[in-house]
């Protein structure tokens, strides 16, 4: 009896009947922030007889090929004439403009009923399409009856159309299998620790549990989390990874990861994703095919892009994908997204995971179930899902919209909504910002007015970039508003004639949880998770969650700490600064190499070069200093000049892209100085989130401003010893560092000997 190839209804669908523009696919996504809850709002009103989520399988064969078909329907109606399959599908499209179901959505409902035909030998079935406008909520159905023998017809054209596909896919899987199981760990040996980590990662997947794990910087938590992942796959524990990062050069480090063990003879697939501004082909991002030659026809060829690349490519970057991109002629942003729900790895922003914006919707079911999601660097998710969460609109934007030559609806509906800002800003009377915690009606009904106008006009063909980018906005505020609740509140703000409203999420957790909710592991790390309890409640931890903590396992002899009772405040910079370039012009004479220096912003360090760059010895070493726009160009510049002969003294920002996920081991580095306590500006959102956590029975300063300042400055100072042989100075300069508060949060190499 020939293999079984296993089929998702849903794949099956996608891949065969790929249809509509690349843009209302997009703003599909985006709208689909509710997606779930309109789903269970649907399903709440079916009779007491009907089912939902109901489990679909069956079989069929194609030329000697058998191949088992199986998904999940949202709903099996049962009425009394026939059953009737409910596809519940939500969009961001008005209802009045979707006059026939979708080709996709219709395919993925035949699947489920050709299969419930064949299980209950029915002659006749309804299929029922089901959209939900995800904004208004209203719901528009199309129900139409087939017959068993078109059913079989449809199926099988699709599974012959799919066949060479699934044949390429069970190839590959049988490849990275055998690979896998073949795999020695990369490096000589494990370090100390890291094969304790490794261990956890993998019992972690193996009990389909959650993982915080905080490592000290240079263990090598890359490869100690990848590694057991991989494992886990060979053994047919998971069947696909997820690494979630923050910054590009923490994706570098997956990707030479993941290259190490191709050269020991893994064949797994990974792509990384690149923002879809920066590997856009045309100089204006407007996914529309009157625009965008790759846009147009971009479905008609993917699925030759897709077999080509798979049967072609292991390590798929954005240069290899942009091209075969242009050698396919499609869309590079969406080429990829689709490599990324096929490939083994896939490695990306956080914004592909948790931004409800960009999120790969169609990572559910059976194959969420079968992922396994790794968050590196994970104290930074913390601040980043509040600003996905989040919502912010500019009054001069509708105002300068207003004024162009667009439609009459739009111009109208641009116009209200700039007289609902003036209106809000009233609020504040003498005040620069008043703080609401609940949307005013009329401020919904003016946004949603505008959404609507601007909804129409994009699907009339309209490719004015700024009725799209405000068409995304208003809609994004209207989801933000519809979650609000005692964790978010409304910033009316006032900068000079300009007004900016602001939807502000304070405690993402619950969004963070119900996003890594279903995978087969989950695994947050970082060397920083200060204090854990902060950092865990944040991200959504529970009590039965698994907890690790890798003690350091270098010696406190490798580093000399220096403290400086300095304030840093900023009502005594002027006083200080001078002291404060005196400890580190001693420092880096001291260290006698590569120096950075740490600032808590720009404009703190650029009061430090100013003062120090009269008397630097430029024969003697270089100055560097980060720039607010460094483009990939001049970052990798910046980081090579510390492996040249002549030593380097550089000025950068904590918190930025210099103070984490950097590695300059041995005489690379040998000082760093670390000015301030990293506490975030105090303005009226941190304090609101102070007030919020304060109410919530914890200590909101610490909250608020303390706790994420600490982790900059662990993640700053952790640039200095990256292994068992580095050696070198760090000055922790600032008088809070001298507190008990501080000094329990430091590690135990940086506090004070007593």
């Amino acid at each position: 009896m020939p293999d079984v190839m296993r089929i998702s209804a849903r794949r099956l669908a996608e891949y065969v009947h790929r249809s509509g523009s690349i843009d209302a696919r997009i703003g599909s996504s985006t709208a689909m922030i509710e997606g779930t809850r309109n789903h269970q709002a649907v399903q709440k009103k079916y009779m007491e007889q009907d089912q939902k989520e109901v489990f679909l399988d069956g079989v069929i064969e194609i030329d000697g090929q058998m191949f088992q078909l199986e998904g999940r329907c949202d709903g099996l109606l049962l009425r009394e004439e026939k059953p009737v399959i409910d596809e519940i599908k939500s969009t961001s499209r008005l209802l009045h403009t979707i006059t026939e179901p979708s080709a996709v959505h219709l395919a993925q409902a035949i699947v489920y009923a050709w299969m419930l035909t064949e299980k209950e030998n029915l002659d006749e079935i309804g299929i029922q399409v089901t959209y939900v406008q995800n904004v208004t909520k209203e719901e528009k159905r199309f129900l139409q009856p087939f017959s068993a023998l078109f059913l079989k017809e449809q199926v099988e054209e699709m599974v012959r159309a799919y066949a060479p596909f699934a044949s390429l896919m069970k190839d590959l899987q049988e490849k990275r299998n055998d690979s896998i199981q073949a795999l020695t760990f990369p490096y000589r040996q494990f370090r100390e620790g890291q094969r304790k980590f490794a261990g956890a990662v993998y019992q972690t997947i193996s009990e389909k549990g959650k993982l915080f794990a905080q490592a000290p910087t240079g263990i090598g938590k890359t490869i100690s989390t990848l590694f057991p992942a991989i494992k886990t796959i060979g053994e047919g524990k998971a069947n696909q990874l997820i690494y979630s990062t923050a910054k590009t050069i923490t994706r570098a480090a997956a990707e030479e990861a993941l290259a190490d063990m191709h050269a020991k003879g893994l064949r797994m697939s990974a792509v990384t994703l690149t923002a879809k501004d920066k590997i856009c082909f045309k100089e204006k991002t407007i996914c529309q095919k009157e625009y965008c030659e790759f846009a147009d026809g971009h479905f008609d060829r993917i699925n030759e892009a897709v077999l080509d690349m798979l049967g072609n490519e292991y390590m798929i970057n954005r240069s290899v994908v942009e091209r075969y991109a242009l050698k396919h002629r499609v869309c590079p942003f969406e080429f990829s997204m689709d490599l990324s729900y096929l490939t083994d790895v896939m490695i990306g922003d956080y914004n592909y995971v948790f931004d409800p914006r960009v999120a790969r919707k169609r990572m559910m079911g059976e194959q969420k179930r079968t992922t396994v999601l790794l968050v590196d660097e994970a104290h930074n998710l913390v601040d980043r899902a509040r600003e996905m969460y989040s919502a912010s609109l500019q009054k001069s934007a509708f105002l300068a919209l207003s004024k162009m030559d667009v439609s009459p609806s739009i111009k109208s509906a641009a116009k209200k909504v700039n007289k609902a800002c003036l209106e809000l800003k009233k609020i504040c009377g003498e005040q620069s910002f008043h703080i609401l915690n609940e949307s005013p009606p009329e401020w919904t009904d003016v946004l949603q007015a505008f959404y609507e106008a601007a909804e129409e006009r994009i699907q009339e063909g309209d490719t004015e970039k700024e009725i799209i980018d405000l068409y995304f906005a208003a809609q994004r505020m209207l989801h933000v508003i519809e979650m609000m609740d005692e964790r978010f509140y409304i910033l009316i703000e006032k900068r000079g004639s300009d007004v900016w409203i602001k939807n502000v999420c304070m405690d993402p957790s619950l969004f963070i949880k119900e996003s890594t909710k279903s995978y087969r592991g989950t695994v947050f790390f970082s060397a920083t998770f200060a204090p854990v309890q902060y950092v865990k409640g944040m991200l959504g931890g529970e009590q039965s969650d698994f907890g690790l903590s890798i003690p350091s396992p270098f010696k406190k002899e490798q580093i000399e700490v220096r403290t400086y009772p300095i304030s840093t405040k900023y009502r005594d910079r002027e006083h200080t600064i001078d002291s404060i370039v005196a400890a580190i012009k001693k420092g880096f004479e001291d260290a006698k190499g590569n120096f950075i220096a740490f600032f808590p912003s720009y404009q703190y360090m650029e009061m430090a070069v100013e003062r120090f760059a009269p008397s630097f010895d430029h024969e003697e070493a270089d100055l560097l200093v980060q720039s607010k726009m460094m483009d990939e160009q001049e970052r990798e510049l910046f980081l090579s000049s510390f492996s040249g002969e002549k030593r380097v003294l550089a000025f950068a920002v904590m918190g930025g892209i210099f103070s984490e996920g950097v590695d300059l081991p041995g005489d690379q580095l040998k000082g760093v100085a670390v000015i301030g306590a990293g506490i975030p500006q105090l303005n009226p959102e941190r304090n609101q989130m102070k007030q919020f956590f304060q109410s919530q029975g914890l200590n909101g300063y610490h909250y608020a401003y303390v706790y994420p300042g600490i982790n900059k400055v662990l993640q700053a100072g952790g640039r200095l010893i990256r292994t068992e042989e580095d050696e070198g100075l760090l000055l922790l300069i600032d008088d809070r560092f001298q507190t008990t508060l501080y000094q329990d949060l430091l590690p135990p190499e940086w506090r004070i000997s007593t």
